[in-house]
């Protein structure tokens, strides 16, 4: 499985940047290939390109605002959660994309 992912928080800082490492730490731990695209103070990290998108099974969007260029994902197979229950159980949230690529 392979899942793409943009994390967003209002301010940009610390919740983005902690989301998009916990959300590596743990789908490496699972056996599962992540990439995340942080969209914080600094702008987008780690961009995902057309081809990143398309080569995965779905698209992760952790996030308490709008994602910046959100049509790239346009016909893909979308999960939306917020920062927070990325921090809290990201295990849970994996195992829910996880679930709906069944």
């Amino acid at each position: 499985m392979k899942i793409v992912a943009v994390t967003a928080c209002p301010t940009g800082i610390a919740h983005t940047y902690m989301a998009a490492d916990v959300l590596n730490k743990t789908a490496h731990h699972m056996g599962i290939k992540i990439q995340v695209e942080t969209q914080g103070a600094m702008g987008i990290e780690n961009f995902l390109t057309a081809k990143d998108i398309a080569h995965a099974d779905i698209v992760l969007i952790a996030s308490d605002i709008e994602v910046e260029q959100r049509t790239r994902f346009t016909g893909s197979r979308i999960h939306c959660v917020t920062i927070e229950e990325v921090l809290v159980d990201a295990t849970a949230v994996i195992e829910r994309c996880q679930q709906l690529c069944q």
